[in-house]
């Protein structure tokens, strides 16, 4: 069974930097390509980064790229997502998922962690 749980949320002004965490159940970190996606008040969640389990390759969204990094230990079986130069539309809760990438999500999701970016 495939679980995730998702940490490293919080309050943090512009210009700063965050780490979120996604533990996973089992290899599913080897099993599977992960995904972060968040989903701001009022707004459809989104696409954030990816990191493909088959190519070894990641993907981010424009308005991230360059400021956010994503990256596995799979001896920890974690996935983080590195926030650096964060903006207040950076603002959302950001949800873990197996499975998905650029093209939508996977069948697996993170309970979710609240980011906060203050101007």
């Amino acid at each position: 069974q495939v679980q995730l749980v998702d940490s490293g949320g919080g309050l943090v002004q512009a210009g700063g930097s965050l780490r979120l965490s996604c533990a996973t159940s089992g290899r599913t970190v080897n099993r599977y390509s992960i995904a972060w996606f968040r989903q701001a008040p009022g707004k459809e969640r989104e696409f954030v980064a990816s990191d493909s389990r088959s190519s070894g390759m990641t993907s981010y969204a424009d308005s991230v790229k360059g400021r956010f990094t994503i990256f596995r230990d799979s001896a920890k079986n974690t996935v983080y997502l590195q926030m650096n130069v964060t903006k207040p539309e950076d603002t959302a809760v950001y949800y873990c998922n197996a499975g998905g990438g650029p093209a939508g999500p996977g069948g697996y999701w993170g309970q979710g962690t609240q980011v906060t970016v203050t101007s």
